[in-house]
C-alpha cells in the first residue's frame, strides 16, 4: 500500500484506498482468530500504513489514566498516562478535540523528546469517542517519504478513530455478553440446587413428621375419654399444636405441588355455610383460650347455590385465614364471618377486630414467607400459610384479598366462582 498523497479525502483514489483500509479494519474486529490485543496492533498497524506512518500508538482510558493497549514501541505497551498529565494525549483526552503539532522540537510537552525516538517534526493526536464521552486516542508521527505530517492527515485519522469506538464497542459488548452469559448459568445452576433442597425438604417433612403427629393426634384422642375436666385445657392446648404443625405441613406441601402445577382438585358440591361452620368449629378451641368470641353471620333468609371445589383445599384457607385471626386478635374482641351472593360468584368475609393491616402490606402478605408484624404469638407460622391461601383459591378461579386499616381490624375476603367447572 502506496504512502498518501497530499490530495483532499474528496480524491477517488483516496476514497477507494480509505474504504479498502476500513474493511480491513472491519474484518480484523469481526474475526476471531485473536484475542482483543492482537486485533488491536493490527489495526494500528493498518491505520499507519494507510498514512504512511512509520510510529502510533492506541491508548484507552481507563479510571482517570491512558493505557497504551497497542504501540510500534511495545516497550510502553502498558504504559500508563494520568489524565491530568501535561502530555499530548492526556489534553486531547481532556479536551476531546485533535491535536496537530507542527514541530515537537518547540512544543514544551515535549522538551525530553526532540532528536530521540522521533525521527520527524510533526506529530498527530485524536480523540477515540464512545456514547460522547473519550475513550481513548489514536497517535500518528514520523510521516514515511520526504514529506512531513499535514493537517489534512487529522480528518483521514478521525475516520479511523470512528471505526476503532465501533471495535471498543464491539469488544464491549462481546466481554458483557460473556459475563452475562457465565452469571446466569451459575445462578440456574444454583436455583436448580435450591429447588432440588427443596423438593428434599418437603419430601423429609412429610416422612419424618407425618407418621409422628399421627400418633400424637390418636393418642390425645384416647386421653380426651379419661382425663379430667380440670385438666382439658391442657388437652386442648396439645391437640391444638398438634392441629397447627399438621396444618404447616400441609402449606408447604401443598404450595410445592400448586407451583409445580401437580395439584390435583378433589372437586365436589359443598353448601357454603356448611363449609363456613366448618372452619369456624376447627378454630373455636383456640378462640376460647384467648377468649375471643366467634360470630356465624348465616343471614338466614338468603338461599345460597352449592359450590363445586375442593373441600380440603378451601376449609384449609379459611382455617388459615381464622388462625391469624385469632393470632392478632386480643382478648375481649370477635371474629365474624359471613357470606354474601354476587352475580357470578359467592364472597366469603372473615373480620376481625385486630389491630389491621398496613395499607401499603395488603398485597405482599400473600407472598410466599411474608410475616405480618414481628411481634406475633406462637400461633404464627412461617409465613406460608397466606401464601397458600391465594395459591388454592386462584387454582379454583377465584380471588382472595383483605381490607382495612392499621389499627381497626381486617377483613380477608375469599371469592369463589360458582360454575366455574
Amino acid at each position: 500500500m502506496k504512502a498518501l498523497s497530499p490530495h483532499a479525502v474528496s480524491d477517488p483514489e483516496v476514497a477507494i484506498r480509505l474504504l479498502d483500509c476500513i474493511l480491513q479494519i472491519a474484518d480484523t474486529m469481526n474475526g476471531t482468530e485473536h484475542p482483543s490485543e492482537r486485533k488491536m496492533d493490527k489495526i494500528l498497524a493498518l491505520i499507519l500504513d494507510y498514512l504512511g506512518a512509520e510510529q502510533g500508538s492506541i491508548m484507552v482510558l481507563e479510571r482517570r489514566q491512558l493505557v497504551v493497549c497497542a504501540a510500534t514501541r511495545t516497550v510502553i505497551i502498558g504504559k500508563k498516562q494520568p489524565l491530568d498529565a501535561d502530555l499530548v494525549a492526556s489534553w486531547v483526552a481532556r479536551e476531546g478535540k485533535p491535536l496537530f503539532i507542527e514541530d515537537i522540537s518547540k512544543d514544551k510537552r515535549f522538551p525530553m523528546r526532540a532528536g530521540g525516538t522521533y525521527k520527524k517534526n510533526s506529530l498527530l493526536c485524536v480523540p477515540i469517542f464512545h456514547k460522547d464521552k473519550v475513550a481513548g486516542t489514536i497517535n500518528v508521527s514520523d510521516k514515511a517519504g520526504n514529506r512531513d505530517l499535514l493537517k489534512q492527515d487529522v480528518q483521514l485519522l478521525l475516520h479511523f478513530s470512528s471505526i476503532i469506538i465501533w471495535g471498543l464497542v464491539l469488544e464491549d459488548l462481546q466481554s458483557k455478553l460473556t459475563k452475562q452469559r457465565s452469571t446466569l448459568r451459575k445462578r440456574n445452576k444454583e436455583l436448580q440446587r435450591q429447588q432440588e433442597l427443596r423438593s428434599q425438604l418437603s419430601s423429609m417433612l412429610i416422612h419424618d413428621l407425618k407418621t409422628p403427629l399421627a400418633e400424637v393426634i390418636a393418642n390425645l384422642d384416647i386421653l380426651s375419654y379419661s382425663i379430667p375436666d380440670d385438666n382439658k385445657e391442657f388437652l386442648e392446648g396439645a391437640q391444638i399444636g398438634c392441629d397447627r404443625a399438621v396444618r404447616m405441613v400441609s402449606n408447604l406441601v401443598s404450595v410445592d405441588k400448586i407451583s409445580d402445577g401437580k395439584q390435583q382438585l378433589l372437586l365436589e358440591d359443598v353448601k357454603p355455610h356448611d363449609l363456613l361452620s366448618e372452619a369456624l368449629s376447627t378454630i373455636r378451641a383456640i378462640a376460647r383460650l384467648k377468649n375471643i368470641d366467634i360470630v356465624h353471620n348465616e343471614e338466614g333468609t338468603i338461599e345460597l347455590p352449592t359450590l363445586r371445589l375442593d373441600r380440603t383445599l378451601i376449609l384449609r384457607v379459611f382455617q388459615n385465614i381464622l388462625a391469624n385471626a385469632v393470632s392478632y386478635s386480643s382478648s375481649g374482641t370477635k371474629i365474624t364471618a359471613g357470606i354474601r351472593l354476587d352475580t357470578k360468584h359467592i364472597v366469603f368475609m372473615l373480620v376481625d377486630e385486630g389491630p389491621g393491616i398496613p395499607a401499603e402490606m395488603s398485597e405482599t402478605i400473600f407472598d410466599k414467607y411474608a410475616r405480618l408484624s414481628s411481634h406475633q404469638d406462637t400461633l404464627v407460622g412461617t409465613g406460608m400459610g397466606l401464601h397458600f391461601c391465594r395459591l388454592a383459591v386462584e387454582l379454583h378461579q377465584g380471588r382472595i384479598w383483605v381490607e382495612g386499616r392499621e389499627g381497626q381490624g381486617s377483613c380477608f375476603f375469599v371469592e369463589l366462582p360458582i360454575c366455574p367447572w
